[in-house]
């Protein structure tokens, strides 16, 4: 990476002013906001990625959901307290730029649309495979399922924020309810010691078959590396900032609640898993809830937690249009990003942010026509740096803002980010070595993190591509 681009440039330091904020309703309501926050910290991950990570690491699996949940709420709390500083619709892209400058902004905001674009792929494909589950849709080609989900959820997006918020609100319920009544279940069957496939619920079933660590340290801590990505999207709720009224009383309550619910859903369910059969029982082919309500007879459970799975997607594919929609037009004021990215529409949408991650998820319609079994697996990897970067940057911007606090140029707000700054440092450490985990773990995760050197050689370029106009739009800030 050259030195030019390194170079630090000249910070503010009085309060920073967001061009990329105005214009925009502040029609989300405090309901939306809570509920896409718990939406933001469950997904797939759980519902699906939950039962072959509990076969590699066994009951482990609920120390790492705890560590990761940890580290998650950190960066959601970090960024809480840049939000009570100055709510914004830019994000942490606009705290990047405040703090770091130009360059910052560029970065953070090209590597979170490279986070939700890869994403938004994996999410079409994934309700496209679900969806072909059921007899009904077998016979449809797996790319038309993902062009018609792209469909309903870009129209969602580009009608309103309010009608974002409300489909955002009822997915997340839909999630919520289904891990709600299956705990309701698991208590059930651990109170009555009701058998499932045999065995009797209770600890010993964690006791009995190797214990906590049936193979060991080391597969506990190499499944991190997959485990923190399943809390990608805790940072939209800093996103919604800057469409809600009262952000500085409803974003501290939704952040809040996302430790409490980590550990309820999570770290709950794992262990709840755990105790109702040997965790040998699990594998990655079936959602672990599939698994045990299928062995208790629960007619449809198949079927119920497959819509479930498939709402989830959906969700993650709402929220990623919505969030990039946001920050491209928080870069295309300030230069960085195409102009039409800017453009608001008459009920005050960024739509061309929201087109043009559509367009990149379009390559994925194709990516399904062309190679259906693969694209899964090709996108996901790419999304995992952009989720690194981004709370890797959300991190570099506060302890930036709380040096400028200890220096009197800024305040601290009452809500705050609790040992700055080593906690921001412990984080970014923590951050540092999921990318280590990566490349130990070989594979597509090796390969991906060997990317690094050419996704940052296109942002050098990049940068040298829209620098100029960068800064002609400062120029006419300026004057």
């Amino acid at each position: 990476m050259s030195e030019q681009f390194l170079k630090d440039e000249k910070r503010p330091t009085t309060r920073h002013v967001d061009a990329g904020d105005t214009g925009y309703s502040k029609t989300l309501k405090p309901r939306h906001v809570n509920m896409i926050a718990i939406g933001g910290a469950i997904g797939t991950g759980l519902f699906l990625g939950a039962g072959g990570r509990l076969a590699e690491a066994g009951p482990s699996l609920f120390i790492a959901y705890a560590v990761c949940g940890i580290f998650a709420f950190l960066v959601v709390r970090a960024l809480g307290e840049l939000v009570l500083y100055r709510p914004s619709s830019g994000a942490f892209v606009s705290y990047a730029r405040e703090f770091l400058g130009e360059k910052g902004a560029y970065t953070a905001g090209w590597m979170y649309f490279l986070n939700w674009a890869t994403t938004g792929i994996a999410d079409i494909t994934a309700v496209a495979t679900y969806a072909h589950y059921w007899q009904l849709f077998s016979d449809v080609p797996q790319w038309v399922i993902a062009l018609i989900a792209l469909a309903v959820v870009l129209t969602v997006n580009l009608i309103s924020v309010r009608i974002f918020g409300e489909l955002e609100f009822w997915f997340a319920l839909v999630k919520v309810g289904a891990l709600v009544v299956f705990m309701g279940i698991a208590i059930f069957l651990l109170v009555t010691r009701h058998p499932v496939d045999g065995a009797v619920p209770g600890p010993g079933l964690i006791t009995g078959n190797g214990g906590i660590f049936p193979h060991g340290l080391l597969p506990m801590l190499l499944i991190i590396q997959g485990v923190v990505f399943a809390y990608a999207s805790v940072e939209l709720v800093g996103v919604t900032a800057g469409e809600t009224e009262k952000p500085e009383e409803i974003v501290p309550k939704a952040i809040n609640s996302i430790m409490w619910r980590v550990g309820l859903f999570y770290v709950g369910s794992v262990v709840l898993l755990s105790m109702l059969m040997p965790w040998s029982s699990y594998s990655g082919a079936q959602s672990p809830f599939v698994t045990v309500l299928s062995h208790i007879g629960v007619p449809a459970a198949a079927d119920v937690m497959n819509l479930v799975v498939l709402t989830a997607a959906m969700s993650s594919l709402n929220s990623g249009l919505y969030s990039t929609g946001r920050i491209l037009r928080s870069m295309a004021v300030n230069g960085s990003a195409p102009q039409f990215t800017a453009r608001l529409s008459r009920t005050q949408v960024p739509y061309g942010g929201i087109l043009l991650t559509s367009g990149m998820c379009v390559l994925g319609v194709g990516l399904n026509f062309v190679v259906p079994a693969d694209a899964f697996e090709i996108v996901l990897n790419l999304a995992a740096l952009g989720i690194l970067a981004t709370w890797g940057m959300i991190m570099v911007c506060h302890l930036l803002f709380w040096r400028k606090t200890r220096s009197g140029e800024l305040t601290r707000p009452s809500y705050r980010l609790p040992g700055s700054p080593w906690t921001e440092l412990v984080t970014l450490a923590f951050l540092a070595s999921v990318l280590v985990l990566m490349y130990a773990d070989g594979g597509a995760g090796r390969t991906t993190v060997l990317c690094v050197p050419l996704i940052a050689a296109a942002l050098v370029a990049g940068w040298y591509a829209v620098r100029g106009r960068v800064a002609r739009t400062a120029a006419r800030s300026d004057g």
